[in-house]
């Protein structure tokens, strides 16, 4: 096992992190950037180095800054987190020609699975129900054409190195995908320095299902079942639960199933999200794999009792998965909420500024998972989500009652969350029964 590890991350996920080091004897190694500086979860590290200015790109994404901080602070592995350098094949490859294992998959799965494209044609070879779409990249917007005809409108534009919705566009017809392939292509260039697209069969009113897999250097590949993030605002997801309300148990199961057998063709090991839409008539398709740990693992944590962050160091130290897929048993009903400093009231405009009160929900089977505290000052430069909400329960309604009263109990003063609105949507009848789709808050919310 690992006596020191660098934790190359910031906030609430680098601080769960270093809580599950602790448990396991393991030391510490945080970093941080000047706008973090005095951050109080960096305390709990052992060592803590800065990489760099405030902006992300200037510190946190700086591969040469991280791997000196790691080589200084002697770490024998570096945990990514999400977000950053999680995904990034380059740096994986870095630390392990540095001696430094990376807590992830390798270098190669992770370049196999992070092409969108290339992950498609892995998924159809797997016997993976994949979208309807373009057999590969489009090379112009004459062959989009042809594709989009071929399959009919709507159809969907998509990076094949994009995540987080960028570098996504809908088309309903011939003039409308002209301007959306140019828009696509733009927006993915400046955020992934790649502007390859392809096409896909626009799916409407679809729910979103992932499967949380783990699987170790010894050939075992397991489910842990699966989320519903369907609850999303501009492809962004804003409350997540498991199991999946009101899905059929077949259908259940053949999910799980071609996730493990696509992480299995992939040669993938460690922690990982295989992501599928579900159309109305219950019909599933693959499309995407996130190559991390996700925002949301702590529902599969509460359902399944299986600590997500200790069990990818675990694997990544060369130690066999401990339990199989029967003894994978979930319970309950878990529900977590995303707590961001945006405003509802003003289209969620981001709202930094200085925490004046917090005052966290607690009781039984409640969670609350955050690096903020009374005095914290929110950060314009990184993502806005400053804490999530995690409930359990025995039933979904249960939990939904939790989360309602837990929601209401939680105090942050000083700055704007979007507490209101996510107590709009749980109110809702809609969200209630389970009667939801990937668009349900922007066309019940216009300013979402």
């Amino acid at each position: 096992m690992f006596k020191r590890i660098l934790v190359a991350n910031r906030g609430e996920i680098a601080l769960r992190i270093i809580r599950a080091c602790r448990e396991m004897d393991i030391e510490t190694v945080a970093i941080y950037s000047e706008a973090d500086r005095g951050a109080k979860y960096l305390e709990l590290a052992d060592e803590a180095y800065c990489v760099g200015p405030a902006k992300g790109a200037e510190s946190y994404l700086k591969i040469d800054r991280v791997i000196s901080a790691a080589e200084i602070g002697n770490v024998q592995a570096i945990h990514p987190g999400y977000g950053f350098l999680s995904e990034n094949a380059h740096f994986n490859e870095v630390c392990r020609s540095c001696n430094i294992e990376f807590i992830g998959p390798s270098h190669e799965a992770m370049r196999r699975l992070g092409d969108k494209n290339e992950a498609r044609k892995l998924a159809r070879e797997s016997k993976v129900a994949t979208v309807p779409g373009s057999d590969g990249l489009i090379a112009d917007e004459r062959q989009a054409t042809q594709v989009a005809h071929q399959i009919g409108f709507p159809v969907l534009i998509k990076a094949s190195a994009g995540g987080g919705g960028r570098g996504m566009r809908v088309a309903l017809n011939d003039l409308a995908l002209k301007s959306a392939i140019q828009q696509a292509q733009t927006e993915a260039a400046a955020a992934f320095g790649d502007s390859s697209i392809y096409l896909e069969k626009y799916i409407e009113h679809p729910r979103h299902v992932e499967v949380q897999i783990l699987a170790d250097h010894h050939g075992h590949v397991v489910h842990l079942w699966e989320r519903d993030c369907t609850m999303q605002r501009r492809h962004q997801k804003v409350i997540e639960e498991s199991p999946a309300a009101h899905l059929d148990a077949g259908v259940r199961n053949a999910i799980c199933e071609s996730a493990v057998r696509l992480i299995g063709a992939a040669g993938y090991t460690n922690a990982g999200t295989v992501e599928f839409i579900v159309d109305r008539q219950g019909g599933f398709y693959f499309i995407e794999v996130n190559a991390r740990i996700q925002v949301e693992h702590p529902v599969t944590e509460m359902v399944t009792g299986i600590d997500l962050i200790k069990a990818q160091i675990r694997v990544a130290a060369g130690e066999p998965l401990p339990f199989t897929q029967d003894q994978i048993v979930a319970k309950g009903v878990a529900l977590e909420c995303r707590i961001n400093a945006e405003d509802p009231a003003r289209n969620f405009r981001p709202a930094p500024g200085r925490i004046e009160q917090l005052i966290a929900p607690g009781g039984l089977g409640v969670r609350w998972d955050s690096h903020v505290h009374a005095g914290y000052t929110v950060s314009p430069y990184y993502d806005s989500m400053i804490g999530k909400l995690i409930v359990h329960q025995p039933t979904r309604h249960e939990a939904i009652r939790t989360m309602q009263r837990a929601l209401a109990e939680l105090r942050v003063e000083g700055i704007k969350t979007t507490v209101p609105r996510l107590l709009d949507i749980l109110n809702h009848s809609a969200f209630v029964d389970g009667n939801v789709d990937t668009t349900f808050i922007e066309r019940t919310w216009t300013n979402s």
